[in-house]
């Protein structure tokens, strides 16, 4: 069966992320494609390591939601992502 990205989607942070530090919170999206884009364009690297995706039963991890994000079946428009070479860049 084919994964929809417009079933609602839930992200919750890594639990070791759970205290107040934590960066994010549990998020509920509307659809699974909002949240994967937010998880994959918006989350520092470091937050997003060890935080899972929710949809249905299913759960994903970090690689997961990679792979529905680079999935050619994505719905969404990606955004180009800086490298940190070039935020750093930008900044002098």
């Amino acid at each position: 069966m084919p994964f929809s990205y417009n079933t609602s989607a839930e992200l919750f942070p890594a639990a070791i992320r759970k205290k107040k530090r934590t960066g994010f919170a549990y998020r509920r999206f509307d659809s699974a494609a909002e949240a994967v884009r937010f998880a994959m364009e918006d989350l520092p690297a470091d937050l997003l390591n060890g935080a899972y995706l929710q949809v249905d039963e299913a759960r994903f991890d970090q690689n997961g939601i990679r792979g529905l994000y680079e999935s050619p079946d994505f719905p969404l428009e990606r955004r180009s992502v800086k490298s940190d070479d070039e935020t750093t860049a930008d900044a002098a």
